[in-house]
């Protein structure tokens, strides 16, 4: 049998020779971080297809301004033109592609989630599994994949190491390089850091994708960014991101060195050496000391990753979830209920992001459940929100979370307009462009099943749908839409032809009566015809 670092060197070498530049999704398209795209405020780079901005010669999108949703916010952040994230992306570009059919990316060069070939024509749908179901050989490439993304700089994106006043309003950029898998890391910074006032004034009850009805939809893009970046660095299309399914789980069974990394012998608070993420550093988790310089994090090596599960504050959380929990969380109706923060009650988004009790739905932010509880139980780089996606469980976690919000979507089947349109905290109405993505995505668009992006998840699979099915699945749907409508249209329906009865049957009686001694025993037909055609309508 395999040492467990003789098992590592292989998984080195693995993700040595497959490392290549390849392009990468994130946050600040390379094309666009210059001084005359910002001073233009345009970030409508050429499609290498075509060479034309957007793809425009080959019909794939054109370079629109960007609309701007004006829906009100709530109350939670006082300010206005303070962050460079409100009215995201509007202080860096308010002219974007707009993309085309099932044509997407920045400079529309790529396809919808769910969509592949050529033409991007082609539905696709992978599978998510657990990590647990892997073979040996998938688990030990994914583990490489990891470490590849870890080593493999971004071509496509770049970061910002400053805010737009601090580059001049455009005049001196200040962007660095940064590899794909720290490119997650900083985007999940950027969307939770702390507003910058000025001095040492931070504004700190602020969060781009935490917190608000935009948590759910935010990972959800999140994911299938970082999936898809997996699959283009290793000409891999059929990667998916494994899960770890932690429902009444004693401990944290994927820290061991086969998996996410085990106890460091001497110090509880790394990993082992053996395991493969052991020389991983951490970026963006000195958010103290960036908010007294007032700077943003550069994604300057910060130490290495931190784990300590399990020796965690247990009167915060005193264990990871259990499976009542989570059917219980499920069995909520309400996608989102009122102040739509950590402080809403019997809010299903509110309850499984973790700040409401999974027994009672009642907001309780001096415990943590669920999706909460999993990041304090971790007792390191995970338990601190900016920097969480360090440590590489965060994948295997909110994969699993996805799921739950996967069967909530599944069983409740919302509309749309169940994803609240306005009063949201900052940055998460429906319309509002998720922070700091671009290409642009509305918190909205993710608002919907999963095999519509293109994915799904082993243990929720479905049988396939034949031919007659599927066709009849739109109208369907169209027809769930409006089933109130038809419900209270067929109630009132009854009534009117209740009335219309009686009032024939009781007029009929009464010609009947009054005419009997007058009228011979039987009528015609044509004066039978015309008897009692009345109507009070």
């Amino acid at each position: 049998m395999l040492s467990c670092c003789s098992v590592r060197m292989s998984l080195f070498a693995m993700g040595f020779l497959l490392v290549i530049l390849q392009p990468s999704t994130g946050q600040f398209p390379r094309a666009c971080a210059n001084t005359p795209s910002l001073l233009r405020k345009e970030c409508c780079p050429p499609w290498d297809g075509d060479g034309s901005p957007c793809g425009e010669l080959s019909r794939r999108g054109s370079c629109q301004n960007i609309l701007l949703s004006q829906a009100p916010l709530g109350p939670q952040f006082p300010f206005s033109g303070v962050d460079d994230r409100e009215d995201w992306p509007s202080v860096f570009y308010n002219r974007t592609c707009k993309c085309e059919g099932n044509f997407m990316g920045f400079s529309c060069g790529e396809c919808k989630f769910g969509f592949s070939g050529r033409n991007c024509t082609e539905r696709r749908l992978r599978t998510r599994r657990n990590i647990f179901q892997l073979t040996i050989s998938e688990k030990d490439k994914f583990l490489a994949y990891l470490n590849l993304a870890k080593n493999t700089p971004s071509q496509d994106y770049v970061i910002a190491t400053g805010t737009y006043a601090q580059m001049n309003n455009g005049s001196n950029p200040m962007f660095r390089n940064i590899n794909v898998y720290d490119l997650f890391v900083w985007m999940h910074y950027y969307a939770s850091r702390d507003t910058l006032l000025g001095g040492s004034n931070v504004w700190r009850d602020i969060d781009f994708a935490h917190e608000a009805p935009g948590f759910l939809p935010w990972h959800r893009v999140f994911l299938l960014m970082w999936e898809r970046e997996i699959q283009k660095i290793t000409g891999d299309e059929n990667f998916t991101i494994p899960y770890w399914d932690w429902r009444d789980a004693e401990d944290c069974v994927v820290c061991t060195d086969e998996y996410m990394g085990g106890r460091h012998p001497t110090n509880p608070n790394l990993l082992s050496p053996a395991s493969f993420f052991f020389s991983w550093q951490v970026i963006c988790t000195q958010s103290e000391e960036y908010n007294s310089q007032q700077a943003l994090c550069n994604a300057t090596s910060e130490g290495p990753i931190l784990r300590n599960p399990g020796n965690n504050d247990k009167s915060r959380t005193p264990r990871l979830p259990s499976s009542a929990e989570v059917e219980f969380c499920l069995s909520l109706t309400q996608y989102e209920s009122g102040s739509m923060d950590k402080m809403a009650n019997y809010s299903f988004r509110n309850t499984l992001e973790g700040f409401a009790d999974p027994r009672t739905a009642i907001s309780n932010i001096s415990q943590s459940g669920l999706h909460n509880a999993l990041h304090i139980y971790m007792n390191g780089s995970m338990s601190q929100v900016q920097g969480s996606a360090n440590d590489p469980i965060f994948v295997l976690h909110h994969a699993f979370v996805d799921s739950i919000f996967e069967r909530w979507l599944r069983r409740h089947r919302p509309m749309l307009e169940v994803y609240p349109a306005a009063n949201a905290p900052i940055g998460h109405n429906r319309e509002n462009y998720m922070v700091p993505f671009i290409p642009l995505y509305r918190n909205g668009e993710f608002f919907k099943p999963s095999r519509e992006l293109g994915y799904d998840y082993e243990y929720l699979q479905e049988p396939a749908l034949d031919s007659f099915q599927e066709f009849l699945v739109p109208y369907l749907e169209q027809a769930r839409q409006i089933w109130a409508w038809l419900v209270g249209a067929a109630v009132i329906g009854g009534i009117v032809t209740a009335v219309l009865t009686g009032l024939t049957l009781a007029c009929w009686k009464k010609r009947r009566g009054t005419a009997s001694e007058i009228q011979p025993l039987l009528t015609e037909s044509e004066d039978y015809n015309n008897m009692c055609y009345q109507s009070n309508f």
